[in-house]
């Protein structure tokens, strides 16, 4: 398996969501704006997708996806469809009960989440409605991310890759089509958010039969695999989720901001999340199953090299990435968002968030890396304790940055938190010599360094000043927008390849 294609077709699917997930937001905020109801929606969902990402596609995944590499290298198809068959019915009946819990504490849970809410009349009703219609998408999504698991195992890496793209496409259809038969509107939604996650596992489950491991009814909780992989989930919630926990508690302090805040951290972390689901979780969903097979193999010089290569191919990506959000942030907010109800404001305000996420957009896509070095390995302690500090630091800084920053200063401190988590992360593995840098490495920083030099200078130059994306129209915008993103990554490439950088230099085989 060539991971570089691999990345590429993941990559390629993630970017057709993200482009979708884009179109998405631009509907949304044509439709609803920045104000009560979307701020109502977005607490409201939030809960159910942090949920997602901490069971699912987090804590989940991290603990199950090495145990089942371990399976099919050591035990056979039989042993191992046994497992996937076990661990679904335990997941599909915990999740069922969470999304039945979640559906009839909802007012509590508004309560804690967004306290702010509780003195605005009706926005606290409203999210509470919104969250019981969205709280069974952690049921469709975990057994989603237990399809991908298994599909990503066995390198079938593009169906669990495209499966985003359904949710994006059933919002995009509620918002446009059925937004006039819901009294309140917002409810379209909700809805849309069931419709995705149905959509999602509907999916899967082909791909699972012709592999030989689409799932059947079979509880047994006394089955050493299920209880490994039970025992790694309980502390990995809270070693692969700091990112999440921590928007949910910056969700609690924007909501006792003005009206408009929980809404301006929302689009500004799409747009954050864009090159983090292009980049990061991309490679963490190539290099898990690797590295977990090479670990099981016993093949550590192949583990350590393995992780080098993702380490330079983060870096040579996401720092241009996270450049151009800095310096194209009203750009690119005022081409996306800046539509019908959603005004200049609101574009000033989303700005001074996206550039205060972009300082830890490379940190974010690390964590993405470093991470499955530690749980390919089975190791969830150090991971763990990381998470703690990490989580520690996020509030101590949301204190110091929300009163004179506001909205921005929450962003800020989950930037540098995430920055905090990637630095510790590499010290444990290189301190227990899981990863030793290969040759090489000031050379390609120095080069990296003139690229994104080069690369600032023409994005700088060719933005222009930041009024003036806000009076010209959206075609031109969008041309113009082309036209400078283009510039600054052909100047960016072209540097590196004048410096030697080579695409068959960042080939590589899989395990």
């Amino acid at each position: 398996m060539n991971l570089l294609r691999a990345l590429a077709t993941v990559s390629g699917m993630t970017l057709l969501s993200r482009i979708l997930g884009f179109v998405r937001d631009f509907v949304i905020a044509r439709t609803f704006g920045a104000g009560m109801a979307t701020d109502a929606f977005f607490v409201a969902f939030r809960l159910p997708n942090l949920l997602r990402r901490m069971f699912a596609e987090g804590a989940f995944s991290q603990a199950f996806v090495p145990i089942l590499a371990e399976y099919k290298n050591r035990q056979g198809p039989e042993a191992t469809h046994t497992l996937v068959n076990r661990v679904a019915t335990l997941l599909g009946l915990a999740v069922a009960a969470v999304a039945a819990l979640g559906a009839l504490a909802a007012p509590l849970i508004i309560y804690v989440s967004a306290p702010g809410f509780s003195g605005a009349p009706g926005k606290f009703e409203l999210t509470v409605e919104l969250t019981r219609i969205t709280f069974p998408y952690i049921f469709f999504m975990s057994l989603v991310a237990l399809a991908g698991g298994v599909l990503n195992t066995w390198s079938r890496f593009a169906i669990p890759a495209f499966t985003p793209v359904l949710l994006n496409l059933a919002f995009i259809g509620m918002a446009l089509f059925a937004v006039p038969y819901f009294d309140p509107p917002v409810l379209a939604l909700a809805w849309a958010v069931f419709l995705g996650g149905t959509l999602q596992l509907l999916l899967q489950l082909r791909p699972l039969w012709k592999i030989g491991m689409l799932p059947r009814f079979d509880l047994d909780l006394s089955d050493p695999g299920v209880r490994r992989v039970m025992k790694l989930m309980a502390p990995a919630i809270l070693g692969v989720s700091v990112s999440q926990i921590s928007l949910l508690i910056n969700t609690i302090f924007a909501s006792f901001l003005e009206s408009g805040s929980v809404s301006w951290l929302y689009y500004a972390d799409r747009l954050m999340e864009f090159p983090a689901g292009l980049l990061g979780v991309a490679l963490g969903t190539i290099l898990l199953p690797s590295l977990s097979k090479l670990h099981a193999d016993d093949k550590a010089q192949e583990f350590s090299s393995l992780l080098d290569w993702g380490l330079r191919l983060t870096l040579m990506l996401t720092l241009p990435a996270a450049l151009g959000l800095a310096l194209l942030a009203v750009p690119l907010v005022a081409t996306l968002f800046n539509y019908g109800a959603f005004g200049a404001d609101d574009v000033m305000h989303t700005r001074s968030a996206l550039i205060a996420y972009s300082v830890g957009l490379t940190g974010l896509i690390l964590v993405k890396v470093l991470a499955p070095g530690f749980y390919a390995r089975q190791d969830i302690r150090t991971p763990v304790k990381i998470a703690i500090i990490t989580l520690a630091a996020t509030q101590l800084m949301n204190l110091a940055f929300v009163i004179p920053l506001r909205h921005a200063g929450l962003a800020l401190a989950i930037g540098l938190a995430s920055c905090l988590n990637a630095a510790l992360l590499y010290r444990g593995l290189r301190r227990r010599a899981v990863y030793v840098p290969q040759a090489g490495w000031g050379a390609f920083a120095l080069k990296l360094l003139a690229a994104l030099v080069v690369m600032g200078c023409v994005l700088w130059f060719g933005a222009g000043p930041e009024r003036l994306w806000i009076e010209i129209g959206g075609l031109e915008r969008g041309l113009r927008l082309a036209a400078v993103v283009g510039a600054g990554a052909l100047s960016y490439f072209a540097t590196l390849f004048a410096f030697g950088f080579r695409l068959r230099d960042f080939r590589r085989r899989g395990a």
